[in-house]
């Protein structure tokens, strides 16, 4: 589920602009790109789901288990998934959902972070598109892309590829 305030305009995000964009999570996580987080917002495919590893991978440790940044994963379902039953995509989507925290909490554990890492992995699903069209894709498009908003919700940084970690750490700062 998304919901949006302010006016979008269809198209491509600009960079410096503030966008107020609201997702639900697979576990009914309400969640805003302009809630006093610094969000790291990756859009992906099923197809593209080891491109959105890296980016988790090559956030910085300065903000793993700080609760003043996050990731958000957006898993955009392509119409050649539509035949796929939501409620049996969803079902996989937490069950991987589950295999990235044992991931994450290994990396936490390895720094020292006495914090459960399943409360840090948020994945929304979108069916419809219509998230993918909030972060400006146009209907159809399967581009992987990569967000960094601001506390309140200004577009620090995007890429259409997967970002180097020193790309990603410098917009994060």
């Amino acid at each position: 589920m998304l919901f949006l305030s302010g006016a979008l305009l269809p198209g491509a995000l600009s960079n410096a602009a503030t966008y107020s964009i609201s997702f639900v999570d697979t576990e009914g996580n309400k969640l805003s790109t302009a809630d006093g987080h610094v969000t790291i917002v990756v859009l992906t495919t099923t197809a593209d789901h080891e491109k959105a590893r890296t980016i988790a991978d090559r956030v910085p440790d300065l903000c793993l288990g700080n609760p003043e940044y996050r990731m958000i994963t957006v898993i955009h379902f392509t119409r050649r998934h539509m035949t796929i039953e939501r409620r049996v995509a969803t079902a996989f989507i937490r069950h991987r959902v589950r295999e990235e925290a044992k991931r994450l909490q290994a990396r936490y554990d390895a720094k020292g972070i006495s914090r459960n890492a399943s409360r840090d992995v948020f994945v929304v699903t979108d069916f419809d598109g219509t998230v993918a069209s909030s972060l400006g894709q146009p209907a159809g498009a399967n581009e992987f892309c990569v967000f960094v908003f601001g506390r309140t919700g200004e577009l620090l940084a995007q890429w259409h590829d997967a970002p180097s970690a020193d790309q990603l750490a410098s917009a994060l700062k």
